[in-house]
This record gives structure tokens, C-alpha cells and sequence, in this order.
């Protein structure tokens, strides 16, 4: 009895998803065969697993293929738009202090929108390239599209969030 591979494991957990994905299994089947799929000691109980699953012909497969293509297409697209769409913030002058952004008074760029936490975050100049650090903000600082957790580095052409407000970094 051949001990199956991960490589075995993931085709048939891929084949599972698309199961789910296109609607041939329920939700609890999923969850079940998926579980018989990750403890399978052979292949053969892999394979018991996969019994019965309906499968399309290699026409849908294209069609499904092609159609995920285009939606993530689309998806991309109208991403980029947005990002080009959104007000630039220009990169300061490097210096030893770093940019406050906030809705208090004295944050070097100040905005009025409530998502925004009082200290929200900073830009800072460190290490030859600019450095974003969330203030344990509320809302959350967004780097493309990802909340940030800790330092991140950011560059032109990044896009920002604060809140709900966002910017398109660009040159100083």
C-alpha cells in the first residue's frame, strides 16, 4: 500500500474545492471528505474519498478555466482603476522626524474624517526608504489593501488607508 504524498493530499483537496466551488457538493460533504482526504494513510482511502464526485468533462473544465480567468481579470482591473482614481499624498522631504497622521491638531497631515483615530499613524524616513507604522489606530492602516500590523515599507505608487480614507502615494 503506497503511503499517499502531499502532493496526492493537495490534488485531492483541489478537487474537493472545485467540487464545493461549483456547487457538486454540500457544504457538510465537503467538510467530511475533506477530513477523510488530511488523516488517509493510503492512497486508495484518498481515492474512497474522491468516489462519487460528480466531475465535469474536460469542456466545462475550459469554460470554468477561462470564466475564472476573466472574473479575476475584471477583478484586477477594476482595482487598478480605483487605486488611480484615489487623491495623491505626496511623499515629504525626508527628515529625523516622522509624519504624524491623525485627526489631532498638531499631526502633520491631519484628517477630519471620524474612521481616523486621533493618532492614527506615522510615515517615517528610516534606512534609506519610508517606513508606515499603525498607532494602534481603531480603523486600521491599510497598504494596498492589506491591514497593517507592524512597520511596513511603502514607496510611489502605493496606495494607503487610514480608516475609510485612502491616498495614492506619489514622489515628494
Amino acid at each position: 500500500m503506497a503511503r499517499p504524498s502531499e502532493a496526492d493530499r493537495e490534488r485531492a483537496l483541489g478537487a474537493l474545492r472545485d467540487g464545493v466551488g461549483n456547487g457538486r457538493l454540500s457544504h457538510d460533504t465537503f467538510m467530511r471528505r475533506m477530513e477523510l482526504v488530511l488523516v488517509a494513510r493510503t492512497r486508495a482511502e484518498i481515492d474512497q474519498a474522491l468516489a462519487g464526485l460528480p466531475t465535469g468533462g474536460p469542456v466545462s473544465r475550459i469554460v470554468l478555466r477561462a470564466v475564472g480567468g476573466v472574473s479575476a481579470f475584471h477583478v484586477r482591473l477594476r482595482r487598478t482603476w480605483r487605486n488611480q482614481q484615489l487623491p495623491e499624498l505626496g511623499l515629504p522631504q525626508p527628515g529625523p522626524q516622522p509624519l504624524l497622521i491623525g485627526r489631532n491638531h498638531g499631526s502633520g497631515l491631519r484628517l477630519s474624517d471620524s474612521t481616523v483615530s486621533r493618532t492614527h499613524a506615522e510615515l517615517r524616513y528610516q534606512d534609506g526608504g519610508w517606513v508606515l507604522h499603525d498607532l494602534g489606530s481603531a480603523n486600521g492602516t491599510f497598504v494596498n489593501g492589506r491591514r497593517v500590523t507592524g512597520p511596513v515599507r511603502v514607496s510611489p505608487g502605493d496606495q494607503v488607508g487610514f480608516g475609510r480614507t485612502a491616498f495614492r502615494l506619489t514622489g515628494g
